[in-house]
C-alpha cells in the first residue's frame, strides 16, 4: 500500500494495523508480536475461531500496510489448576483425584498424550490448523519450567506490593485478606495453591507461605515452574516478558484488560494495543451461555455451511453484538457469495471481507452463481432430499454448471439439503391467500403461461421474470408493495423471507411455478 493511503477510510483490520504500525515506529521495533490466549481446560469453540481469525486479518493488513514481519503466538494457559472435571471426558474419577493440579501434570483421561494439558493443546493446534491459520504455539508450562519467564518473575517479586495495591481495590474484603499474585505449587501434592504470601524475598526469588490444612510453612522458588501467577498478573507478566504488541479480547474482559495494563506499566512497559470485541447473543438477544446451552457450536455451523461463511460472520463489525443462531447461516453465506463476486473488480479490495478471509489472494473457486437462500427455497419447495435432485433443477437453468466448474456451488448444494432437512422443512408453514392475493397470483400464473408475450428483449430470463413479478404487484392493490412479496414467500414457499422471486422462477421452472401457484390457490381463502 502507498504511504499516502488514508487507512481511516479502509476496513477495520487496516485501521488496527495503522495503530500497530505507529506503536512499532515509536518503540523502534521491526517485528510485531500478535498474541491470542486460551484456557485449555475445554475444547476449542466458535469464539476461539473468531479471535484467531480476526487477529490474523489484522496481522495480514499490518504486513500489507508496512511490509514488516510479524508473529502470531497462540498461548495456552495450561499451567492453571484444574478447577472441575469436564462433563465430556472419560475417567472422571481419575481427574477428580487430580483437581487443583496444573493441566500438564494430570494424566490424559483419553490415554493418548502425556498429560491432559497436552491432549487439549493438541486439540487446539489441530483446530487452528484445520482452518489454515498461521501461528506459533506456546505452552505456559513450557515457558515457566524452561526458565523463559524467570527474569520477568523476579521483576514481579520486586514489584510485588505495587501489583497487590493495583488488584486489592477490585476485590471483596474476604479475598483481599488472602490475595497474592504469586501461586506456589505445593511441593508434596502438586496443587496450585491460592494462599496468602507471608513474605517475599525478591533477592533470592522465593516466597514464604503456610499450608492452610497442615499448618506447615514453605519457602518456594518462583523460578523454573515451581510457581505461577494469578491470571491478571500472569497476563501482564507475559506482555512484559514477550513484548506483545497486540491482543484482542472480549467485552467481558474489559476490566481485566485495564488491571493487567496497569500491572504491565508497573513492571515498566506499555501494554499491547487491544481491540475489545462484542460477545454473541442468541436469537432472543440474550447473552450466550455454556450453562444455558443457548449458543451455536462451530460443529453445528459447519454442518450447514462452509467455513468461509463463518469467517464472513466474524468479519463484520466485531465491536457490535451479533446474534449467533441458525438463521444467521444463510445470510452470512450469501454475504460471502456477494463479496467473492465483487472482489475481482473491486477498486478497493481491502474493503472487501473476501480479501481478508482469503489472505489477500483470490480463492481457487469462483463463488456461486446461485445464492444459498435460493437453493434453500428450491430445496424446500421441491422437498429435495438429495444433492442430485437439486442439481436437476440447476442443470435445467444452467446446462453448463457442474461440480467441477462450480465447486463452491457443489458444496452449497449439499449444505442446502442438510439445512432444509433440519431447519426449513420442520418449520415450514403455508397460509392460504386473501382475495387480493388470489387475484394477483392468478394474474401471475396467466402471465407465466403467456411466456412469449411477457418477454422483454434485452434482459436475461431471471431479470425479465423479476420485472414481470414486480409489474403484477404494482397493478394490484398492495400497500406497501412489500406485501405482494410477503404473499409470494408465505403462500407459495411457506417462509417469511425469500430470494428475488424472478430468479426463483427461472431456477425452479415456469411450468413448476404455475403448478405451485395452483396448489396454493386450492387452499381456502384467508379471512379478511
Amino acid at each position: 500500500m502507498s504511504e499516502n493511503t488514508n487507512t481511516s477510510q479502509l476496513s477495520w483490520p487496516f485501521r488496527e494495523a495503522e495503530r500497530i504500525a505507529e506503536r512499532l515506529k515509536q518503540k523502534g521495533k521491526t517485528i510485531a508480536l500478535f498474541e491470542t490466549g486460551y484456557g485449555p481446560s475445554g475444547l476449542p469453540h466458535i469464539g476461539t475461531f473468531g479471535e484467531v481469525a480476526r487477529t490474523s486479518w489484522v496481522r495480514k493488513a499490518f504486513t500489507e500496510l508496512t511490509g514488516l514481519k510479524s508473529r502470531l503466538l497462540a498461548f495456552s494457559d495450561d499451567m492453571d489448576g484444574l478447577r472441575k472435571v469436564p462433563d465430556n471426558v472419560p475417567n472422571k474419577d481419575m481427574l477428580q483425584s487430580h483437581l487443583g493440579k496444573p493441566l500438564t501434570r494430570i494424566p490424559d483421561p483419553f490415554g493418548k498424550f502425556e498429560s491432559f494439558g497436552a491432549h487439549n493443546n493438541n486439540m487446539l493446534q489441530e483446530f487452528l490448523r484445520s482452518f489454515g491459520f498461521e501461528f506459533e504455539f506456546a505452552s505456559a508450562s513450557d515457558y515457566y519450567a524452561s526458565g523463559r519467564f524467570d527474569a520477568a518473575l523476579l521483576h514481579v517479586l520486586r514489584h510485588h506490593q505495587e501489583i497487590v495495591d493495583i488488584i486489592l481495590p477490585t476485590l471483596g474484603k474476604e479475598r483481599q485478606a488472602t490475595y497474592s499474585p504469586i501461586l506456589p505449587i505445593h511441593p508434596r501434592s502438586g496443587v496450585v495453591m491460592q494462599v496468602p504470601i507471608d513474605r517475599v524475598d525478591a533477592a533470592h526469588g522465593t516466597v514464604f507461605w503456610t499450608d492452610p490444612e497442615s499448618g506447615a510453612t514453605f519457602e518456594t522458588s518462583v523460578l523454573g515452574g515451581n510457581a505461577k501467577l494469578q491470571w491478571k498478573a500472569d497476563w501482564a507478566m507475559r506482555w512484559y516478558a514477550l513484548d506483545v504488541d497486540y491482543e484482542m479480547s472480549g467485552k467481558d474482559l474489559i476490566d481485566s484488560v485495564k488491571l493487567s495494563s496497569c500491572i504491565c506499566r508497573a513492571l515498566g512497559k506499555e501494554p499491547p494495543l487491544n481491540l475489545t470485541y462484542e460477545l454473541f447473543l442468541d436469537e432472543k438477544g440474550q447473552k450466550i451461555s455454556k450453562s444455558k446451552g443457548n449458543g451455536l457450536s462451530i460443529k453445528q455451523w459447519l454442518t450447514y455451511a462452509p467455513k468461509e461463511s463463518l469467517a464472513q460472520f466474524m468479519y463484520h463489525a466485531p465491536q457490535r453484538a451479533k446474534r449467533l443462531f441458525f438463521d444467521a447461516i444463510p445470510r452470512s453465506t450469501d454475504d460471502y457469495i456477494n463479496a467473492i463476486a465483487a472482489l475481482p473488480t473491486a477498486q478497493t479490495p481491502h474493503d472487501n471481507p473476501a480479501w481478508h478471509i482469503h489472505g489477500g489472494v483470490l480463492p481457487t473457486h469462483a463463488g456461486s452463481p446461485i445464492s444459498f437462500t435460493m437453493l434453500l427455497n428450491l430445496a424446500s419447495v421441491s422437498n429435495a432430499d438429495s444433492a442430485e435432485m437439486l442439481w436437476g433443477f440447476i442443470h435445467a437453468y444452467m446446462p453448463e454448471a457442474n461440480a467441477e466448474s462450480f465447486p463452491f456451488l457443489a458444496e452449497l448444494v449439499h449444505y442446502a439439503v442438510a439445512y432444509n432437512r433440519d431447519f426449513v422443512a420442520p418449520t415450514r408453514q403455508y397460509r392460504a391467500p386473501s382475495a387480493t392475493e388470489r387475484a394477483a397470483l392468478e394474474d401471475l400464473a396467466n402471465s407465466l403461461r403467456d411466456n412469449e408475450q411477457a418477454r422483454h428483449p434485452g434482459t436475461n430470463e431471471a431479470e425479465r421474470l423479476q420485472n414481470l413479478v414486480y409489474a403484477i404487484g404494482k397493478r394490484h392493490p398492495f400497500s406497501p408493495l412489500k406485501a405482494w412479496f410477503d404473499c409470494l414467500y408465505q403462500v407459495l414457499l411457506g417462509t417469511q423471507e425469500g430470494p428475488r422471486f424472478g430468479g426463483f422462477i427461472a431456477l425452479y421452472g415456469v411450468e413448476r411455478t404455475i403448478a405451485l401457484i395452483g396448489i396454493s390457490l386450492a387452499r381456502e381463502v384467508a379471512a379478511a
